[in-house]
């Protein structure tokens, strides 16, 4: 047992979980987060008589660990963003976004000076949050488990 768990503390440290930071060329630093599971196992047991002094000892241990990389945090540009890796990650990294664009419609197009079409494009940007929040609600639902 004790060189089982010797090795299991080898392979894991903070260090798993929690990479070695990187610079990115623009001044950026990458962080890799990784989920780390570990499971242990021991047993044994004593074979022969109750009246035998010393009976034969059978034992055993085992463990396992899994190391999943989640994604990688980028510090960085007056930001902290959370990259995941995960197989949805693009799907919610668009609907991320899709505020941001709105914002920046809403600078171009709110000024007071605006030409008259602007109500039109002020009307179809409410109504382009409101499907923006229904997905991102709707991908929310899908992330979280049931209970």
């Amino acid at each position: 047992m004790k060189t089982a768990m010797e090795s299991i503390k080898g392979m894991v440290d903070v260090n798993t979980v929690i990479g070695d930071a990187v610079e990115a060329p623009d001044g950026s630093v990458i962080i890799p987060v990784s989920r780390v599971g570990l499971g242990f196992a021991a047993g044994g047991s004593e074979f022969g008589t109750p009246k035998e002094t010393d009976l034969p000892f059978g034992g055993g241990s085992g463990a396992g660990v899994s190391v999943q990389p989640v994604g990688f945090l980028v510090v960085g540009q007056g930001a902290v963003r959370l990259l995941p890796v995960s197989h949805g990650a693009i799907l919610d990294r668009v609907v991320d976004l899709v505020p941001q664009l709105v914002d920046k419609i809403q600078e171009t197009f709110g000024s007071s000076s605006a030409p008259e079409g602007s109500q039109s494009i002020l009307s179809r940007q409410e109504q382009l949050e409101r499907q923006v929040a229904e997905l991102q609600n709707q991908v929310k639902q899908r992330t979280i488990p049931p209970s």
